[in-house]
């Protein structure tokens, strides 16, 4: 709670919940809150939409453009990219400041210049950048300009499949897993999947044989779940459907018997017929959420993986935030250089072009 003055510390959830909703009233349409499936309850209940990052940032700019300030509970990037896409009149505010995403910070722009240099000179420019949407702003201009895309866990192999129709190489950020298991569903075999680590950076036979290279990054909520997690929830509860998140590691995703996107995650727990059985690989308070949602379904998390990022957004620092807005004061405001949004634009709507 390190930018929350000290007479928001050290409130009761009654007191904070009650201003909270006073606050809400008071400033009535101009706000629009977002909150991230990862959120704790405490903050979802105040959500006027909820939802994955790319999913919410696009809601706060497409049905939210009555609202003055747009409210963001998640993590750092997902504040950034809301705000790229935003309107000039919209703010965007992030109650928690101190609320980084560790995998965004595992690849900037400088690092990946690093990479890019030496991948050319083996591939010449035949090779497309793509980063994940769970990167920070500097890293989705450098793929936009360089004629690269955005990508999300739902639409990974649709952009890899247009990056490839291009040009023969791909090199992908930041996230390995999500980056491995989208190229070995399109048919990529291993020996054709390398790894650049930045924190040694060097070529090597393995990139002579690439066709996709992976950055070494990970989300730690999903690299916790392993193989021996999905034998133990088979052998406790049986018949059971294993559904992963494809930030897991290769192995516990070919373990599972599904793997998807958070949205994809939702569908298939939301759209199962009642009595069905699931054991989630993803972060604890969405699956617990799932589990309150829709009670006549068994769903139990494959163990229990907290994102503390997500977790650093208290209903004190949402407090806080609405508080000052009443007062005219704007805290946790959250903008990107125009240059830098004008190319990660390009990525993003590189993306949103794509069909499938």
């Amino acid at each position: 709670m390190n930018n929350l003055p000290d007479e928001y510390r050290n409130l009761s959830d009654d007191e904070m919940f009650a201003r909270i909703r006073a606050a809400r009233e008071k400033l009535g349409p101009d706000v629009v809150i977002l909150g991230h499936h990862y959120q704790r309850d405490e903050i979802i209940q105040f959500a006027d939409y909820r939802g994955d990052s790319l999913e919410l940032s696009r809601i706060a700019a497409t049905q939210a453009t009555g609202a003055r300030y747009i409210v963001f509970c998640g993590v750092d990037f997902m504040a950034e990219t809301a705000a790229m896409l935003c309107g000039p009149s919209q703010t965007v505010l992030m109650p928690a400041l101190e609320a980084p995403c560790p995998m965004a910070a595992m690849a900037d722009a400088a690092e990946a210049q690093v990479a890019w240099d030496a991948l050319a000179d083996l591939w010449g420019d035949d090779v497309v950048p793509i980063t994940y949407q769970n990167s920070y702003a500097g890293l989705k201009a450098f793929c936009g300009q360089r004629g690269g895309a955005v990508c999300t866990s739902a639409n990974a192999q649709a952009v890899f499949r247009w990056a490839l129709a291009q040009k023969g190489h791909v090199l992908f950020f930041p996230d390995e897993h999500l980056g491995r298991n989208t190229a070995l569903a399109l048919g990529i075999p291993l020996e054709e999947i390398a790894m650049w680590d930045p924190d040694e950076p060097g070529g090597g036979d393995s990139f002579q044989r690439a066709k996709v290279v992976i950055w070494k990054g990970y989300c730690h909520v999903h690299t916790c779940f392993t193989v021996e997690h999905v034998r133990a929830v088979r052998k406790k509860y049986g018949d059971i459907t294993v559904i992963v998140h494809p930030e897991c590691p290769m192995e516990v995703v070919q373990a599972a018997d599904l793997n998807g996107s958070t949205s994809f995650i939702l569908r298939a727990v939301r759209d199962a017929p009642a009595g069905s059985r699931f054991a989630v690989g993803t972060e604890i308070n969405m699956v617990a959420r799932l589990a309150s949602d829709y009670p006549d379904k068994l769903v139990v998390p494959l163990t229990r993986s907290l994102c503390g990022a997500m977790y650093r957004t208290s209903p004190n620092h949402l407090l806080y935030t609405l508080e000052s807005l009443v007062r005219g004061e704007l805290v946790g405001v959250v903008t990107v250089p125009e240059e830098t949004t004008r190319w990660a634009n390009v990525a993003l709507e590189r993306m949103l072009a794509l069909k499938g």
